[in-house]
């Protein structure tokens, strides 16, 4: 027997559909972390000559990503405990997309254009380097988390689903406005 929410919100993906997005969802959850780290640490391997000059402005517009990432995730937070799931749906859709226009520039940067150093002292630099590391080891699970999360709810497992955004929503919302923070923190030292 169905439940409320899957009489008005059935699934977008068909049952069959279920194994190969799972496969799917896995891969990426894999592969993204991993190619982040190859671009990021082996960045000679795939240099653009005199690409960097064109990408000074991009962390910048990750901060913007990871701000307006934030606010859909808080407002899909209010409507699903609205009930309204179409909104939801929606707010939750737009954060997606903003995260992986984020992961797009994200890469884009850091494959071109050396890393800046921190240059804080004291308790201000102990500070920074707990929420990047933070910020970092998170990103990585977030990647998996989303993903499974949203493969719930398209193939109409709302309680997995549930299950799975209690532990995505607040993770994600950390990264999402970690990353903010250390854009900032880190924004006065970035070579002009």
């Amino acid at each position: 027997m169905s439940t409320p929410t899957e009489q008005l919100h059935p699934p977008v993906m068909a049952p069959g559909d279920y194994t190969r997005y799972k496969i799917i969802m896995v891969t990426m959850g894999t592969v993204v972390p991993l190619l982040v780290a190859v671009l990021f640490y082996y960045k000679g391997l795939f240099k653009i000559q005199g690409a960097g000059p064109y990408l000074h402005a991009l962390p910048a517009v990750n901060a913007v990503l990871n701000s307006l990432t934030a606010v859909a995730l808080l407002t899909g937070f209010y409507f699903i405990r609205q009930k309204n799931v179409l909104a939801h749906r929606t707010a939750m859709a737009t954060a997606f997309a903003l995260g992986g226009l984020f992961l797009l520039s994200y890469v884009a940067y850091h494959s071109q254009v050396d890393s800046t150093k921190f240059g804080g002292v004291g308790t201000i630099r102990a500070i920074y380097f707990f929420l990047l590391l933070t910020h970092i080891s998170l990103a990585v699970v977030t990647v998996a988390l989303v993903l499974f999360t949203l493969y719930f709810a398209l193939t109409g497992q709302y309680t997995k689903h549930k299950a799975i955004a209690r532990w995505t929503f607040p993770v994600w919302l950390y990264v999402s406005v970690t990353g903010v923070i250390v854009y900032f923190m880190i924004s006065p030292y970035y070579a002009a």
